[in-house]
């Protein structure tokens, strides 16, 4: 593989499919989008017309019994991957799905035991650990973490005010009206009455990502400790005794994306200031504040990173994990990780 392109297959190309996906996929020097499956013949035809896709077809089965991948990018509705992704591990070759891995932990744990008889791996993907920020900051926390210099890690802050996530990414978007075909869905989680579930598929389709990172910060599982009875925040606690909180959208902007994480030692801190999601060609932010007393100077890091956007990072370790080059940044056991916090925090918050 090392000597020609990767060749991936996309399994849906709607919004998220093209606009997060797609659109930077087929840009990759190293890879070709081989071929899509769309149910939607009409849309999928125009989409692979517009990005140079050779090979439609209307499903994932008929595109895997004629083409050789070696990967697969499937952007569907997390609420069916319990019956779709089984079906995609028989090809035994690498998949990326969106986040969460699953609308209810039961779904993801099955989906989990069905990967371990394939020959194969799993990456959720969780776009913020691929933003050139995140990557920077993860790397220096864990070398401060090591050395010391600022003393321990203490707690971590994540603030996620709802905004702007689009920022125009859709811009671009190849739309098909009329009715979507019917579809098989996940069954609901049968701890949960309808309410406390809709809470639960509400919470994970919007903050998982920041539950998600909360770890990969931490760099070790935490607990929920807390769930404040307004929703607005969740509280923690790290295997090592971090303390640690999710602010959910205490304000809203309209026309802008104020995300942020604060990872603080005894002498410091690393923060990150992370853009919309969609928003192309740039990353997030990173400040650096070293301040270790004994007379000497604080000093305040902001280091220049490359223009390049999460999503678009993302394609490229997904390609480079195909590769043998890398590992993924969370593959599908971690983010099973993620559905036990949010069922965690969701007991707390609501009793059941």
């Amino acid at each position: 593989m090392t000597e020609r392109k990767v060749k991936i297959g996309f399994v849906g190309v709607g919004s998220m499919g093209q606009c997060a996906h797609l659109k930077n996929y087929v840009t990759l020097p190293d890879c070709e989008v081989a071929a899509i499956a769309e149910v939607r013949q009409s849309l999928g035809q125009k989409v692979a017309a517009r990005y140079g896709v050779a090979h439609v077809y209307a499903s994932h089965e008929e595109m895997l019994a004629n083409e050789q991948l070696d990967g697969i990018v499937a952007s569907q509705p997390f609420s069916r991957h319990g019956i779709l992704l089984p079906e995609l591990y028989q090809a035994n070759i690498p998949i990326f799905t969106e986040k969460p891995l699953a609308a209810s932990l039961e779904v993801g744990e099955r989906i989990v035991q069905s990967l371990q008889s394939r020959q194969s791996w799993h990456m959720v993907g969780y776009h913020k650990r691929s933003d050139p920020a995140t990557m920077y900051a993860k790397a220096e926390i864990d070398r401060l973490k090591a050395s010391g210099e600022l003393g321990r890690l203490t707690y971590v802050r994540i603030l996620m005010p709802a905004g702007d996530w689009v920022a125009n990414g859709f811009s671009d978007l190849i739309s098909e009206p009329g009715a979507y075909p019917q579809f098989e869905w996940d069954p609901p989680a049968s701890d949960m009455d309808k309410a406390t579930y809709d809470r639960y598929t509400a919470f994970v389709n919007y903050y998982i990502h920041q539950v998600n990172l909360m770890r990969h910060l931490l760099g070790e599982p935490y607990h929920v400790t807390y769930a404040d009875p307004s929703g607005v925040l969740l509280a923690g606690q790290s295997d090592s005794g971090a303390a640690c909180t999710i602010e959910m959208t205490p304000y809203r902007t309209t026309v802008d994306w104020q995300e942020s994480a604060l990872v603080c030692f005894e002498k410091g801190y690393v923060r990150i200031d992370l853009p919309a999601p969609l928003a192309n060609n740039r990353p997030g932010r990173v400040e650096i504040l070293r301040d270790p007393g004994d007379g000497v100077a604080p000093q305040t890091l902001i280091p220049q990173l490359p223009w390049v956007h999460a999503m678009r990072q993302q394609a490229m370790n997904f390609v480079a994990a195909i590769r043998g080059q890398g590992q993924p940044p969370c593959q599908a056991a971690e983010a099973l990780e993620d559905l036990k916090i949010a069922r965690a925090y969701i007991r707390l918050l609501t009793n059941v």
